[in-house]
């Protein structure tokens, strides 16, 4: 027999020895449901209520992280993500969409969109001369639409039509209002690198604890921070239905990131704290307790297991061997503990759904993902290899004579 065939037999016997190692493994899990029901179940509930939870509350915190955007009703929300659509002074500021006007024009003239603005935000000097008063306000600039809120504020009281270099309009929110001490129908001067004189054409509530802000025209706006030119904004919100809002989006901004077209985007999660350290310490509590429980409850199986154990070292099953068994079991018992946790987590989200959504959340508070499913179960699969070394501890030191005699 030559080398490479003695090789070659020599792969086999050991791939025929593992999948039998696993095949008696299954045969052992199938048999611990009837003869020990009790450990093995307590082992899968546990792993499903850890994975339960985990999957709860990252969802959650991804519901947190995908809201951090306020203050508009949109469908969804176009912010540059690099790329030579977007321009910006590097290291200065963010990167801003270019050509904006003209865009979301052509976003808003497809079926099923209902509306495209451009938003953009600069912080503009504001005088009021009859009370000698002025403050920096945070002025939106917007193009208004049939019940359409930004900034928590009505954009169809922006009546009229850009104004250019003439009277603008502006929507105070009453904080503003208060800082300037203005009302409905005042004039006002803003100062940017052009001067525009501007009237208040309406005041609205706004969100408590909100800086002072108003909405004008975009391309006032645009002219006040020299952003007209090259049409910049810092983002595009779309309303209208799910399927041409990305259609829309994708032909006209290929490079922008699209937000809140009816998915979460989980990357929003590592740009909101409180939502990060919500899901780490989630993570942090199921890697630990699900390690603990695992390890005791697959303890407490391989001592009632002794015996079956010592059989398979009296009949020439090596100590190896014996403890693969122990650990393919501990894993597939673990994996069906987590599939069912998994499905636990996505009825309790549902479920609290629509119980938040039912009486006090105007939307979702807990976020669903594809991604959960095999983060959840990776975290499952690595919490029981943290546990493994206690059970298989226990089965390495059976002693087949002893327990073979019993």
């Amino acid at each position: 027999m030559s080398g490479r065939d003695h090789d070659s037999g020599a792969d086999l016997r050991r791939s025929s020895r593992w999948w039998g190692l696993l095949a008696l493994a299954v045969a052992l899990v199938r048999a611990q449901l009837t003869t020990a029901r009790g450990r093995t179940l307590a082992t899968v509930l546990v792993v499903a209520l850890t994975v339960a939870n985990l999957v709860l509350v990252t969802g959650v915190a991804l519901a947190l992280a995908d809201d951090g955007e306020t203050g508009h009703d949109a469908d969804a929300r176009l912010v540059a993500d690099g790329g030579d659509i977007t321009g910006s002074v590097a290291g200065v500021e963010p990167p801003r969409l270019g050509d904006s006007p003209d865009r979301a024009e052509r976003i808003a003239d497809r079926d099923g969109v209902d509306h495209a603005s451009p938003v953009l935000r600069e912080p503009i000097r504001v005088d009021h001369s009859e009370v000698d008063g002025s403050a920096y306000l945070l002025l939106v600039g917007v193009v208004p639409g049939p019940e359409t809120t930004v900034a928590d504020l009505q954009t169809g009281s922006l009546e009229g039509e850009p104004a250019g270099s003439g009277d603008a309009e502006l929507v105070l929110s009453r904080a503003a209002a208060d800082e300037l001490g203005v009302e409905q129908g005042d004039r006002l001067s803003l100062e940017g690198v052009e001067r525009h004189s501007a009237t208040v054409s309406a005041v609205e509530e706004g969100p408590d604890g909100e800086p002072p802000a108003a909405l004008v025209h975009l391309e006032v706006l645009q002219s006040l921070s020299s952003a007209e030119g090259s049409g910049l904004a810092d983002e595009v919100l779309i309303w209208g239905e799910r399927g041409a809002v990305q259609d829309g989006a994708a032909e006209t901004y290929p490079d922008a990131t699209l937000e809140g077209d009816g998915t979460t985007d989980v990357r929003a999660l590592f740009g909101d704290g409180l939502a990060l350290a919500t899901s780490a310490l989630a993570l942090i509590v199921a890697l630990g307790i699900c390690s603990l429980l695992v390890a005791t409850t697959a303890g407490m199986r391989v001592e009632a297991d002794r015996r079956t154990l010592a059989t398979l070292g009296a009949v020439g099953f090596p100590t190896g061997s014996r403890l693969a068994v122990v650990a393919t079991t501990t894993l597939a018992t673990a994996t069906a503990g987590a599939l069912l946790g998994v499905g636990l987590g996505v009825v309790g989200i549902w479920l609290m759904n629509v119980l938040a959504t039912a009486t006090v959340a105007p939307e979702a508070v807990a976020a669903l993902h594809p991604l959960l499913v095999p983060y959840a179960l990776a975290v499952a699969v690595v919490s029981t290899l943290v546990a493994l070394p206690y059970p298989l501890a226990l089965a390495a030191r059976t002693d087949a004579l002893a327990e073979v005699g019993r």
